[in-house]
């Protein structure tokens, strides 16, 4: 199986050593981020620095002149990812034998939601969550789209992966995170993640649905959860929770959404892409989950890109449903964390890749490569070696 591992730009860069090492591991590709939320990342060999603070969602390369005079624009990086820091990893990367494939996070960039509030989904208690930009806003999806299609198309890069391409909730690890003192289940953390927005109000409005009737149920339907009584699981708990017709008509207009919008942000790839260029979703395949691994419709979404990366790190179960779509010459790509501090297994990589196969899997992807100890590492080159 062909395996990818992830890569920050600052894992290579200043490091004469580090584009070696990786292609030692045993992988043929390396997913670099071109385009990245904020986060604080350990770089456990490099010879300048051992942690390396984003202080925000940034391109991580100079970006070009399709922004110009636009309010909501991508931002630059600042020492974290200097300059043209992407296109110096990749050739360093490319260089060391590896084919090299953008990683993009779209929807998810708490700078934005700061210093834009009225791109953010509001909560039925009018809370705005600023890392969760709302898809359903104009202005928004333009700005995803550009996005998309400039930071996946950089010079050289033989496919993207695209991450966060499509609803984010409440479930976040935002700053020193505090939210999970009540255990909202899967039912919750869906109402939990409805947007109310005047956009989404009006796309309620669509369907039959008064927004304010709807958020006043959402919180009619959450005091009990608050007060801890457990929550149902999975999409019968939210039809319990708001009534099925109610359920339904909000997850209609959710999945409209961001069926739509994965359509815009492919075609604006493929549109910018040179021939063969591979578009792949990091994806759920439960349509109405938000988050990195955006919520789909495994039918619909391998109609639309080359394939997927899902997460399989808790086991592979979520391959199944887009392997039952049988479409020939789709990339399904199982996720594994090979970071132990992480809650990865490197040491059973084998395994979980052969159990990955078996249920449809075609490729690997392993998170993260600058982030895994030089034991983790052993341990990944060994069992690459073996499949």
């Amino acid at each position: 199986m062909k395996a990818s591992a992830f890569v920050y730009p600052w894992d290579v860069n200043g490091d004469p050593r580090a584009a070696e090492f990786i292609a030692g591991t045993g992988v043929r590709q390396v997913t670099l981020a071109a385009a990245y939320h904020s986060t604080r990342a350990l770089t456990p060999r490099h010879p300048r620095h051992r942690v390396v603070t984003a202080e925000h969602a940034a391109v991580l390369y100079p970006p070009d002149g399709r922004w110009e005079g636009r309010e909501l624009r991508p931002y630059r990086a600042g020492d974290w990812a200097p300059g043209d820091a992407y296109g110096e990893a990749a050739a360093a990367l490319a260089d060391a034998g590896l084919e090299v494939h953008t990683w993009v996070v779209l929807a998810h960039n708490s700078r934005l939601g700061a210093e834009h509030p009225e791109t953010s989904v509001v909560n039925a208690y009018g809370d705005r969550y600023p890392w969760a930009p709302c898809i359903a806003r104009p202005a928004t999806r333009a700005y995803l789209t550009d996005l998309a299609a400039e930071a996946a198309v950089r010079p050289g890069a033989r496919g993207t992966e695209l991450e966060s391409l499509g609803w984010y909730g409440l479930a976040h690890l935002h700053a020193h995170d505090k939210t999970g003192g009540v255990g909202l289940g899967d039912a919750g953390q869906y109402l939990m993640s409805l947007c109310f927005c005047p956009d989404c109000r009006a796309g309620y409005g669509a369907k039959g649905l008064d927004a304010d009737e709807l958020a006043d149920a959402v919180r009619t339907a959450l005091e009990p959860v608050w007060r801890g009584a457990p929550s149902d699981g999975g999409w019968a708990g939210v039809a319990k929770l708001l009534g099925e017709t109610t359920a339904d008509a909000t997850r209609a207009w959710r999945d409209e959404t961001a069926r739509t919008l994965q359509e815009a942000a492919v075609a604006a790839v493929r549109a910018a892409a040179p021939d063969g260029f591979q578009v792949l979703l990091h994806a759920d395949p439960v349509s109405y989950h938000c988050g990195a691994n955006a919520g789909v419709d495994p039918a619909h979404i391998l109609s639309v890109a080359d394939g997927v990366v899902v997460p399989c790190t808790g086991g592979p179960g979520l391959l199944a449903p887009f392997a039952e779509q049988g479409r020939a010459g789709a990339v399904l790509a199982a996720n594994l964390t090979v970071v132990s501090g992480m809650g990865g297994s490197p040491g059973t990589l084998a395994a979980d890749a052969a159990a990955a196969r078996d249920l449809g899997a075609t490729e690997l992807r392993l998170y993260h490569a600058g982030l895994a100890s030089d034991a983790d590492l052993a341990a990944v080159r060994s069992a690459l070696a073996g499949l």
